[in-house]
């Protein structure tokens, strides 16, 4: 393998953290927040919750796309979030 496609070391899923970007009463956003909690209890990572009303940047950036997850800072996913796809993410 190329050594630019080799990865500089694994990190490991607790020391990953998954932010959800999403706003009160959204049904996607609550499926996606059932969906984080147990992955990252599962492996050990950390998780935190932004409200997208509450930030003006936020809403400009992902308004159309919520709820929306990040991986260390990375947009991953938006809208439906698959947990096998997440749980790779956090352990590949």
């Amino acid at each position: 393998m190329s050594p630019l496609l080799r990865r500089r070391g694994k990190r490991r899923p607790e020391d990953r953290v998954v932010t959800l970007i999403g706003k009160p009463g959204c049904h996607l956003c609550d499926d996606a927040r059932a969906v984080i909690e147990k992955v990252c209890t599962d492996l050990g990572s950390s998780w935190e919750e932004q409200d997208i009303l509450r930030d003006e940047e936020l809403y400009r950036k992902y308004w159309e796309q919520i709820p929306v997850v990040l991986v260390d800072g990375a947009q991953h996913d938006f809208w439906r979030v698959s947990e096998d796809r997440l749980r790779r993410a956090l352990t590949e």
